[in-house]
């Protein structure tokens, strides 16, 4: 009699285990399958901010507020089953339309988040690189209390002005990082590019250092509206160098007289004495004007070869130039520049 009571509780025992089993096999199969199923809208992305030092429950509990996901337990049982739990990144997420749970996964685990951008623009000012970087709000701005010199030695570099010494380029960032980061990117790249072509510059120029060819290389950047002139300026600015002439050019003085230039150059500014001014001083300027491009640093070391020495602008609104080896043929191409600005004054 006890053995057949002993052998019916083990029967029964072995049933119960097969049918829990059986539940539990029939369980994983429901998770799984619902893990390799889309969970994302298929028609729109979702964004999602995870706070950094959230736990797999938060992040969990964020995506099901957000819409991401359902069975907020599935996918902590199957994060967890893979020893994960740990594994999932803070950061902003734009989750692709008809996401799986597991490919939301993959995501969170690859720390794939958002990518901004910032662009600096070529020919912009140190000024105004800081301005734009100082409204992008999702930076942390750890450089808004520093000198410019404390920013340069931030970089690394021996440098005290920071004029000219920042690639203008489009930098991709995520959110909650240091300003300090873009501009370090900038600062490296414009090493870069200008080192590159110092290697390869023409032979005999005068430029004694990159930081020389840096400072050419912004004149021209603020010079050229167009882009096949840029060759011909760094020409005229090498012939000038070359016999000692002034360089003359307007965007030196324009830097040097700062806040009180009021957007249209006159005599008085060309004779106001500042170190920017080519017009009194020969040779190149102290510090670059502005922020030049790469085209601009090639152009620099890369000019072409003519006998140039004067260019001013046609006046048509195009933005060319008329370039001139001697005075007389300049003089010339000025008289036919204030002809076309005295033509647009009157049918106006």
């Amino acid at each position: 009699m006890e053995k057949r009571s002993y052998r019916t509780f083990r029967y029964l025992f072995l049933s119960l285990c097969l049918i829990l089993a059986a539940g539990c096999i029939f369980q994983l199969i429901v998770m799984l399958d619902w893990w390799r199923k889309p969970s994302v809208d298929p028609y729109l992305p979702v964004y999602v901010n995870i706070d950094s030092g959230s736990s797999l429950t938060q992040i969990t509990e964020r995506l099901q507020q957000d819409g991401v996901i359902q069975h907020p337990h599935y996918f902590i049982f199957l994060v967890r089953l893979q020893n994960a739990g740990h594994a999932l990144k803070a950061g902003e997420y734009l989750f692709a339309p008809g996401l799986t749970p597991e490919q939301i996964f993959q995501q969170l685990r690859s720390g794939k988040v958002m990518q901004h951008a910032v662009t600096l623009v070529e020919g912009w000012t140190f000024k105004q690189f800081m301005q734009n970087l100082a409204a992008q709000p999702l930076l942390i701005h750890d450089l808004k209390d520093l000198t410019p010199e404390q920013i340069m030695a931030k970089m690394g570099s021996k440098k005290t002005q920071p004029e000219g010494l920042f690639f203008p380029n489009t930098y991709f960032y995520v959110r909650g990082v240091p300003e300090s980061q873009i501009l370090n990117k900038a600062y490296q790249s414009m090493q870069v590019k200008l080192n590159k072509e110092w290697q390869t510059q023409q032979q005999n120029l005068p430029y004694k250092t990159p930081y020389d060819a840096l400072i050419a290389a912004s004149i021209i950047e603020k010079e050229s509206a167009i882009a096949s002139e840029r060759l011909l300026i760094s020409s005229v600015i090498v012939n000038r160098l070359n016999i000692a002439m002034p360089l003359q050019m307007d965007p030196t003085v324009i830097y040097g007289l700062g806040a009180s230039f009021n957007g249209n150059i006159t005599s008085k500014d060309l004779k106001q004495d500042t170190a920017y001014n080519t017009y009194l001083h020969t040779g190149l300027p102290p510090t670059p004007i502005a922020m030049p491009g790469g085209d601009a640093i090639f152009a620099a070391l890369h000019p072409a070869s003519t006998k140039f020495l004067y260019f001013v602008a046609e006046g048509d609104g195009t933005g060319k130039h008329n370039f001139s080896e001697s005075l007389a043929e300049h003089t010339q191409a000025v008289k036919a520049y204030l002809k076309q600005i005295q033509q647009k004054s009157s049918s106006l």
